[in-house]
């Protein structure tokens, strides 16, 4: 099945939610707190907005999983920061009144079916609300199996390029990365094991998103001896799938040994560096099942890589749990 139209939307959705988070950003966003303690800002509002009306537009009778709801923003000590989300969503799309704007947002409470959307707005908050690296990430579940991802790194830059990386992919057909800004597709690969000035480790800022002396320890055990690099959200996938690193790994804090990923968080990235040439599981190997809840809840872990070192650094998972 080709998903040409999905792909479309999908891409021209991620390019205007990433000009509303860039427009918040310049005025200097604060951030509110969620129940989970976690931070939400305006603009995750407002991506989950613009992205979520124009999939109900395309396709009406497609669920959409996202990471917001809009039940804080109906409170009433919440109405100036709603005026704000809807204000910024209005330089987007004119019409748009408060209430469009909690639809659009409450359009990502839908449920895992045999076919849906997963959406997270701002992968990476912190790192938005930092200046620094940020994503806003698409998947297409169909059948049970992601075959559209589509994530847009407003401050990631290749080579000497200009920052604002849109990676797109759709499964069978390859992972491509173009300017945010407009300009020529081009089709992407992982580093091969021979590129020893790549062949480098790409970790998350938050020490408490993994376990940092394990994977380090992992690194070191396949040969990776380059210093790591170092950035927040699903941009880390947009690293390896365009060959600035060679493995990225998402392992369980000792904190929280039993702490299962939310499938907005990797279904993107996962099948963009697959596409790419890469290979993607948890760290027993299983491939990831994004199909069945919101949550991994049949995977431990994720592991991120060129393809070629994967079997390696799963058997050195394997040697250091021992």
């Amino acid at each position: 099945m080709s998903y040409e139209r999905e792909k479309e939307v999908a891409v021209r959705a991620a390019i205007a939610a990433s000009k509303l988070c860039q427009r918040v950003r310049q005025d200097i966003p604060t951030a509110m707190e969620k129940q989970d303690k976690s931070p939400v800002t305006v603009a995750d509002y407002g991506s989950q907005a613009l992205v979520c009306k124009a999939l109900a537009e395309a396709f009406p009778d497609d669920s959409v999983v996202g990471e917001e709801d809009a039940t804080a923003l109906r409170q009433a000590e919440m109405s100036e920061a709603l005026t704000k989300v809807t204000g910024y969503v209005k330089e987007i799309e004119t019409n748009a009144t408060e209430e469009d704007v909690l639809t659009w947002i409450d359009r990502g409470n839908g449920k895992i079916a045999p076919r849906f959307w997963t959406l997270d707005p701002i992968d990476g908050t912190k790192g938005f609300l930092r200046q620094d690296q940020y994503a806003v990430a698409l998947a297409l579940i169909d059948e049970g199996e992601v075959k559209l991802g589509v994530l847009a790194c407003p401050a990631l830059a290749v080579d000497t390029r200009d920052p604002g990386i849109l990676f797109v992919a759709v499964r069978g057909e390859g992972a491509q990365m173009m300017p945010l800004a407009g300009g020529q597709a081009e089709a992407i690969a992982v580093c091969d094991a021979d590129n020893r000035a790549n062949l480098r480790f790409v970790e998350s800022v938050e020490s408490s998103h993994g376990n940092p002396a394990q994977q380090d320890a992992v690194a070191r055990a396949v040969g990776i001896v380059t210093p790591s690099l170092r950035m927040d959200s699903q941009a880390k996938y947009g690293a390896v799938a365009s060959g600035q690193a060679a493995l990225y790994l998402r392992l369980p804090s000792p904190k929280t040994p039993d702490y299962r990923e939310n499938i907005w968080d990797h279904a993107a990235g996962a099948i963009v560096v697959e596409e790419a040439g890469g290979r993607v599981s948890d760290m027993n190997g299983k491939p990831l099942d994004f199909s069945r809840n919101v949550k991994l809840k049949e995977n431990r872990g994720v592991v991120v890589s060129n393809g070629t070192i994967h079997d390696t650094v799963l058997e050195a998972l394997k040697s250091i749990a021992q």
